[in-house]
C-alpha cells in the first residue's frame, strides 16, 4: 500500500456531504457501508473511501493511529 494513502486517510476532510469537514478517518463505518452499497464516488476520494471502509471492516484502524500522532492530529469526530 502506498503510504501516501494512509497519510491522506487521517489529513483530507470529506469534501461534501453530510459528514462534510471531517476528517476521512473520522468517518463513521455505517456511511463507509452505505458507500459500499451505493457505491464510492470515482476517482481518488472514492479510493480513500474504499481504502478506509477495508480497513475498518478488517479491524485495521490501528494502524492509523502513528500516523494521526504523527500529524498532530485533530480529532474532528
Amino acid at each position: 500500500m502506498d503510504k501516501q494513502v494512509l497519510l491522506d486517510l487521517v489529513t483530507m476532510q470529506m469534501p461534501f456531504g453530510k459528514y462534510k469537514g471531517r476528517i476521512l478517518c473520522n468517518l463513521p463505518e455505517h456511511y463507509l457501508v452505505w458507500y459500499h452499497s451505493k457505491g464510492f464516488p470515482k476517482g481518488k476520494l472514492g479510493m480513500l473511501l474504499y481504502t478506509l471502509y477495508e480497513i475498518k471492516l478488517n479491524g485495521l484502524e490501528y494502524l492509523l493511529k502513528p500516523l494521526k500522532k504523527g500529524k498532530n492530529f485533530v480529532n474532528r469526530g
